[in-house]
């Protein structure tokens, strides 16, 4: 029997409220694995946005504190799952190792953490199971796999942007497509799937995010897709939770279900269905999921 596999994991806020089913279909599926996760202690919110400013230190402490967490608990790397907080880390990461002076301000603002010294590495889970478990490994390990069902694979715009933090091609990547395979299922190919979902104007402007909404699932929609396939909370809830502001505004529109990564890989290793909780989507899954005879 083979050793398991160690992860320190970083969840972020979503992931322990309005992305709960996120989480719990993390947890599970990688117990599946046999990928031992371990959550960082004392783990602080990544700050969400990625300042551009140069001069902007304050709003690099966050992430970088969650380095310094994941140092003081014996980790030289750590992935999380959520797109928003790997884009926010990593870029906050590389951007203290290229300008040392500005590491150096933060570490005696910082008076009272260890110093940190840009040595530890930041991965998305995606990057995780396809470099340290392995597609064809986990394909062993997939119970029922997922036939007939036609997945759009959703990146948005924060997996494969900048380019200093692309894990993939970052005009045309297939990580997602390729996990989506190893589950049985059939990626979708769409033209939106690197679109911004517009999630920084949900709140001011829901009438912009709507009109994306409309157009990223009516592309995945024309395509055949059964279900967009996602890995930021973000982006699930202006894709799931607006559609019913995008059918005010777009009466043609046709309603599809919006699911995580991990919700699917735990439903093709029946690690538990209830990661699947319909009350956390608004458009329900399970009736797609249910003609397809997977749940």
């Amino acid at each position: 029997m083979s050793a398991p596999i160690k992860l320190a994991y970083y969840p972020g806020c979503t992931m322990k409220n309005h992305a709960r089913n996120f989480e719990d279909a993390t947890w599970s599926a990688m117990a599946s694995l046999g990928v031992e996760m371990e959550e960082l202690k004392r783990w602080n919110c990544c700050g969400t946005v990625y300042s551009l400013a140069v001069d902007d230190i304050m709003r690099r402490l966050a992430p970088i504190r969650n380095l310094i967490r994941a140092k003081q608990g014996g980790a030289s790397e750590f992935a999380t799952a959520c797109a928003m907080c790997y884009n926010t880390i990593k870029r906050a990461n590389n951007h203290v190792k290229e300008y040392p002076e500005t590491l150096s301000r933060m570490n005696e603002f910082m008076d009272q953490e260890p110093d940190y010294h840009g040595d530890v590495s930041v991965t998305h889970l995606l990057e995780f199971l396809r470099d340290k478990v392995g597609f064809e490994a986990m394909g062993e390990k997939v119970k029922k796999p997922l036939k007939g069902l036609k997945v759009a694979c959703y990146y948005g715009c924060l997996l494969m942007r900048p380019r200093s933090v692309a894990f993939d091609d970052p005009e045309n990547p297939k990580v997602m497509e390729n996990l989506v395979q190893t589950l049985g299922a059939e990626p979708v190919d769409f033209a939106h799937k690197m679109e911004c979902c517009a999630a920084y104007k949900t709140v001011d402007r829901p009438d912009i995010v709507a009109d994306q909404t409309y157009k990223i699932l009516t592309s995945a929609k024309g395509q055949g897709a059964d279900v967009v396939m996602v890995s930021c909370p973000l982006c699930a809830f202006n894709l799931d939770q607006r559609q019913e502001l995008a059918l005010e505004r777009h009466p043609e529109l046709r309603h599809l279900p919006v699911v995580y990564f991990t919700q699917l890989m735990a439903l093709a290793l029946e690690s538990g269905e209830t990661a699947l909780d319909s009350k956390r989507h608004h458009i329900d899954p399970r009736p797609v999921l249910a003609a397809k005879e997977l749940v």
